[in-house]
């Protein structure tokens, strides 16, 4: 009789770096298998792969910070065929616990995504939404900088001398632009008003030229969310900044939302349960999740109203009637648009 030695998927975590990945292995009971360091370039990407491999077929990977620095780890793998998942980081009663290091941070990752509690599949990264995720970034960077360039500006306009004041004080925002950028500074015996002209010209033409960036940002992600989502679109109150900021909540690969109810808790609608003893059935609101997926809820629930869509509003003057209060009323309505995204988002 001829015995069959059959070798067991290990598991692996990984605790990512900007340098340096520190990647585990464990075996099915949680074993440790072995603990090795991996530079961030595509070789050593190879090389934790291998590794991970020569103790036996790689079942899954735990990856803590998967968007991040882990996130050219996580596309090598996935491209492997080996499920990536996302990994938190471990909670600060178990650091107390078992102390801190990078060492013990990939075994715990490892064991996480071993034992269920790490179970969210990463985000594939490599598609459209990827590229909407990187235009929103450069968009709100242009909008900061366009808030705090107005600022100064205005404050230039109070501070400047009184024909000048006069002239561009009480403007709205286009027209003080427009206004400013017509000035002409003349150097001449009046060097701080030459100076003080030319400060309000340089931000005017500042703030011009940001609106010029934005407005190309926002043809390149319209352009990307048709292409990506279109029936987001269709959907009353989403335009394409804010279906951009869905899309990339969900991922390249929304296959993994397994249900309309974990998308609720990806964008922080979903109650979280707050029972214990004698008040049990008690939730709380819910703090976590995208926050920028809860604020845009927030935006298409204030668009319905302000523009008087029949159900919002009438949903609306039920529950005051009712005796809720609007913030109650506004958290139930964003549910119910996620309820709403979540059907249009493709899978």
């Amino acid at each position: 009789m001829s015995i069959v030695e059959v070798t067991r998927p290990i598991v692996g975590g990984v605790d990512t770096h900007l340098d340096v990945h520190v990647a585990a292995a464990v075996n099915p009971v949680g074993g440790l298998l072995g603990v090795e360091s991996f530079p961030t370039t595509p070789a050593g990407y190879h090389d934790l792969s291998s590794w991970l491999s020569s103790f036996g077929p790689v079942e899954r990977v735990g990856v803590e910070g998967s968007g991040t620095y882990g996130a050219g780890l996580a596309r090598h793998l996935s491209a492997s065929g080996i499920v990536v998942v996302e990994v938190d980081r471990p909670n600060r009663q178990a650091r107390r616990r078992n102390g801190k290091s990078d060492e013990l941070d990939a075994i715990e990752a490892a064991r996480a995504a071993l034992s269920g509690r790490a179970s969210g599949a990463a985000k594939s990264a490599t598609g459209n939404v990827e590229a909407l995720r990187t235009l929103l970034v450069a968009k709100r960077s242009a909008r900061s900088i366009r808030i705090k360039t107005i600022g100064q500006l205005r404050h230039l306009v109070i501070t400047a001398p009184d024909d000048l004041r006069d002239r561009l004080g009480g403007l709205t925002t286009k027209a003080l632009i427009r206004q400013a950028i017509a000035l002409r500074p003349r150097p001449g015996r009046d060097p701080m008003g030459h100076a003080i002209k030319t400060a309000i010209v340089t931000l005017a033409r500042r703030v011009q030229a940001i609106n010029t960036e934005i407005a190309a940002l926002d043809a390149h992600i319209d352009t990307l969310v048709r292409a990506t989502a279109p029936a987001l679109l269709e959907v009353y109150g989403v335009g394409s900044d804010t279906a951009a900021i869905f899309l990339t909540a969900a991922g390249d690969n929304p296959r993994r939302i397994r249900s309309e109810a974990a998308w609720a808790k990806i964008c922080g609608v979903a109650p979280v349960p707050t029972g214990s003893g004698k008040t049990n059935g008690r939730h709380r609101l819910n703090q976590g999740g995208n926050r920028q997926a809860n604020h845009a809820l927030w935006r298409v629930v204030l668009t319905r109203l302000g523009q008087g869509e029949p159900r919002t509003v009438a949903y609306m003057h039920r529950r005051l009637a009712e005796g809720r209060t609007k913030p109650e009323i506004i958290r139930a309505l964003k549910r119910y648009v996620a309820r709403e995204i979540f059907q249009q988002i493709p899978t």
